[in-house]
Formats: C-alpha cells, sequence, structure tokens
C-alpha cells in the first residue's frame, strides 16, 4: 500500500541544520503538515482516527461471511433463473407483456448472479483484488446496473398488470390500449438496456481519482468524483419512484380482487381473486424486504462520502452495515423465480407439468426395470403353470397404483 508523505508549507529546511534530538524516536508534534486531498480509502480511514488507531483492516470482520453467503446466493440463483428461463422460452405458450418483462428480469438476474464469483474471490484472496483496474469497474457497475434493471422492469410489471385489469370489463382507451399486447413491452425492456449501458459505460471509462491497488468493492471516498456520489443519489430517488408505483398498483390490484371476492362470494373465481390479492402482497413484501433497507441507508452512505469522515469507527459501521443491506439486494436474485411464479398463473401451470411428466417418465422405468427383473427371477421356475396374463396385471399393477398419486398432486398443484 502506497503511503503518503506530508508536506511542509515553506521552503525545505536542511536536515544538517536540525540538532540530533529532532530525528530521535521520541514523539514531536510537527507543525503545519497538510495531507494530498485525493488520498485512497484505507489512508482516509487512518487518518479519521486517533494517532495510534488504523482502519486498514476494517473489512476483515464480514470476509469470510460474505464469501460464503455470496456463494450460496450464486448456487441456488443460477439454478432457479436458468429453470424460469427455461420455462419462459420453452415451456409457456403465452406471448404476453409480463413473459417479456419476466424473461429480461432473468437475464439481469443472470448478469448480476455472475458477477458474485468475482466478489467471493476477492474475499477469499484477503480482500485482495487480482485481476486489474478495468476488470473491477466493470464487476462493480455490471452488478448495480442490473440490479437496478430488475428493479426498473419489476415496476413494469405492476404497471403493466394494474392498467390492464382496470381495462378489463370495458373499452381500452389511452394508456391501456396501447399497452395491449407484447409490442410496448419490448420497447420498453429496449430503452432500459440502451439507458443503462449508455450510463454504465462512462462510469467504467472514467478515472475517479481514488483507485487503490489491489483494492475493489471497498468504501470509498467522493470528495474528487462527487458526479458519481450524485449518479448514485439518483438511483435510490429512482428505487423510491419505483416503490411508490409498486405499493400503488398492487395495492389497488390486491384491494379490488379482495372486493369482489368478498362481494360476490358465489362467482365461480371467488377464491381465485383473494389468492391472486395475497400473493400481490406476498410479491410487494418480497420486494420491500431485499430492496427497502439498502436503499433507506444508501444516503446516509452517499453522504458520508462526500463529506470528512468523523472517526475511524464511524466509518467502520457505515461500510459494514452498507455491505449487510447489500446481501439483501442481492438475495433478490435469488427469491425473483419466486415471484415469477406468483406473477404468472401460466408459468405455474408449464412448470408444474413439466415436472410431472418428468416424473411419470422416471417412476415408469424404474417401475418397469424392477418388474422385469422381478419377473425373471420369480417366474422362471413355474413357467409351465403360469398364466401369462395374470403375471402381466399383478407386475403391472403396482406400477398404475404408484404413479397416480404423483400425477394428482402435480394436477391438483396447477
Amino acid at each position: 500500500m502506497d503511503m503518503f508523505q506530508p508536506s511542509f508549507h515553506g521552503p525545505s529546511p536542511d536536515p544538517a541544520s536540525f540538532p540530533h534530538s529532532t530525528f530521535s524516536t521520541s514523539p514531536t508534534p510537527v507543525p503545519n503538515v497538510t495531507y494530498p486531498s485525493s488520498t485512497s480509502s484505507s489512508f482516509l480511514l487512518s487518518s479519521a482516527s486517533t494517532p495510534n488507531q488504523t482502519c486498514d483492516q476494517y473489512e476483515d470482520a464480514l470476509r469470510l461471511p460474505l464469501a460464503i453467503i455470496y456463494t450460496l446466493f450464486f448456487l441456488l440463483g443460477l439454478v432457479g433463473n436458468l429453470l424460469a428461463l427455461w420455462v419462459f422460452l420453452f415451456l409457456h405458450s403465452r406471448r404476453n407483456s409480463v413473459r417479456v418483462f419476466l424473461i429480461n428480469v432473468a437475464v439481469a438476474d443472470l448478469v448480476l448472479l455472475g458477477c458474485l464469483p468475482f466478489r467471493v474471490l476477492y474475499h477469499v484472496n484477503g480482500n485482495r483484488w487480482v485481476l486489474g483496474r478495468l476488470a473491477c469497474k466493470v464487476v462493480g457497475n455490471l452488478f448495480y446496473m442490473n440490479m437496478y434493471i430488475s428493479i426498473t422492469l419489476l415496476g413494469f410489471i405492476s404497471l403493466d398488470r394494474y392498467v390492464k385489469l382496470r381495462a378489463r370489463g370495458g373499452a381500452e382507451r389511452g394508456l391501456a390500449k396501447w399497452m395491449r399486447g407484447g409490442g410496448w413491452s419490448w420497447a420498453a425492456c429496449a430503452v432500459v438496456w440502451g439507458l443503462s449501458l449508455s450510463a454504465v459505460t462512462p462510469m467504467i471509462i472514467m478515472a475517479e481519482g481514488n483507485e487503490e491497488a489491489g483494492k475493489c468493492f471497498q468504501y470509498k471516498q467522493r470528495t474528487g468524483a462527487k458526479w458519481k456520489a450524485y449518479f448514485n443519489m439518483g438511483m435510490v430517488m429512482l428505487f423510491w419512484a419505483v416503490f411508490c408505483l409498486l405499493v400503488v398498483s398492487y395495492g389497488k390490484i390486491a384491494t379490488r380482487l379482495l372486493k369482489v371476492s368478498r362481494d360476490k362470494p358465489d362467482l365461480p373465481n371467488a377464491r381465485r381473486y383473494d389468492r391472486t390479492a395475497q400473493k400481490s402482497f406476498f410479491v410487494l413484501f418480497l420486494f420491500t424486504i431485499c430492496f427497502g433497507p439498502y436503499h433507506a441507508f444508501r444516503p446516509v452512505y452517499i453522504l458520508s462520502q462526500l463529506g470528512q469522515p468523523p472517526s475511524c469507527q464511524y466509518l467502520r459501521l457505515v461500510d459494514q452495515t452498507n455491505e449487510v443491506m447489500l446481501l439483501f439486494s442481492a438475495f433478490n436474485s435469488v427469491l425473483d423465480p419466486v415471484m415469477y411464479f406468483l406473477l404468472s398463473g401460466s408459468v405455474r401451470k408449464a412448470t408444474f407439468k413439466a415436472l410431472g411428466q418428468t416424473l411419470a417418465v422416471r417412476l415408469n422405468l424404474h417401475n418397469d426395470g424392477t418388474s422385469n427383473s422381478s419377473v425373471t427371477e420369480i417366474r422362471q421356475p413355474t413357467l409351465s403353470v403360469t398364466n401369462p396374463k395374470s403375471t402381466f396385471n399383478s407386475s403391472h399393477t403396482p406400477s398404475l397404483s404408484l404413479r397416480n398419486p404423483i400425477l394428482h398432486s402435480v394436477t391438483q398443484h396447477s
């Protein structure tokens, strides 16, 4: 780690003119010492503390827990989102706007999850980055870019569902008419991806002035790059705008469905409306738990980057709290597949149907193999006195009795 040397105001004194005691090891105050304004984060942390304290190892407390948790997030999220993407592309036959948005959310989640192994490598390696400065900026910016793409697209899904619910039963006009079909959703996704890439490219190319060799994902002061702090604050405002949109949309969707199910309980779909309303609240609950804490604390973190750090302990608390809050946001990529199945009934049916067919085929093959081996071993000594028809029925009846309950349970869930 490069250390900064203090500079004295005025002409440089000749060391030979100082008494020998001046260069002794006893601590003496150094007058008029100034430090460069552009410093690394670890130096700022050290200078914010008392002379005998240092914050160089302030990240070590969370190093191993972060590596383990991010590894679990990567594995679980990768399986869930690949399964969801397979369902959307090959099993889900309905071509509506929600399907388009969910495909793009799954892609964004997969890109975000692809950044997690680099974070794991960084923490396992003792919080040392060995892949170069450019790779650090690419990984860090892609992580946040895809997080906000997911947030924006989930907001579009809530708007789409609310507008179409209001237009149901009446003539489509205005916004509802324009949002009919899946064409507008493809256009909206293209705009979101285009704007995101346009915004993140300058952040990767432009220097911030506070990069530290061998470090990545660490706390950084933004006194020399205030534009990035302001941009991050804009992303916080974007989140709260989308959050308000979700609260209003899903709140009105749930209220309207609950009202219909309670006012007209004899309707064939009354119970279905009630379940859909509960799922809307659950989706909003997951969104709030994952993203709410991080964006509630984010302004505190950004303001600490713009001002002078009051103490080492304060910066340690701010940084560790931010890391924990970020875990909740990353966890959303693991929970998003759960939202997919809650938002789309046709996706659930297609998934359960595929799983049921797979279980049935495997169980049928297993039972056929077991039946053939048992018939070969048991029937050979009495082959001349056994009725082949009765033997066939006795060997295959168990396979039917085992297969029906599984298919029945799958059908009930769909």
